[in-house]
């Protein structure tokens, strides 16, 4: 008996080897698909990393563009108001020396408002003395000739 067991414990054997094969290829046949589903989702992650790296990277640039665009106009605001407060300290300090002219050209007229004044009563004054003086003249050669005539 001894002879025939030995071969069914063999076959027996066999058959627990191919079964301890079949499952372990089975085992390593799901791992392969794991790690294939794992590389795909590794090459997803790397692909989706890139693009954002590029868009971050892209959106560091606008961001960059965007603060120097704000400084140039930051910079362009500040020297217009500047430009501005340098005109109007122009024009206040121009309405300033008009207004010290127009002062000044209208106390000159009352001067010479007055001057003139004083000319005409001197006018008129010498006016008066040269009329009685033509008077005075006239009566004069009225005497003269009424002195001729006799």
């Amino acid at each position: 008996m001894k002879s025939r067991v030995l071969p069914v414990i063999n076959a027996i054997g066999c058959l627990v080897l191919t079964s301890l094969v079949a499952a372990q290829w089975l085992r390593e046949r799901e791992s392969g698909q794991n790690l294939a589903a794992t590389q795909g989702e590794l090459i997803a992650a790397k692909e989706f990393s890139s693009s954002e790296t590029k868009r971050a990277t892209a959106l560091e640039r606008d961001i960059a563009v965007l603060k120097e665009a704000i400084e140039a106009t930051q910079k362009s605001a500040e020297e217009a108001a500047e430009e501005a407060a340098q005109a109007a300290a122009t024009k206040t300090t121009e309405a300033s020396t008009l207004e010290a002219e127009i002062t000044a050209a209208r106390e000159q007229i009352k001067t010479w408002e007055a001057a003139i004044a004083l000319r005409d009563s001197t006018l008129r004054d010498l006016n008066d003395k040269l009329t009685a003086t033509r008077k005075q003249l006239d009566a004069a050669i009225a005497q003269l000739k009424a002195a001729g005539a006799r």
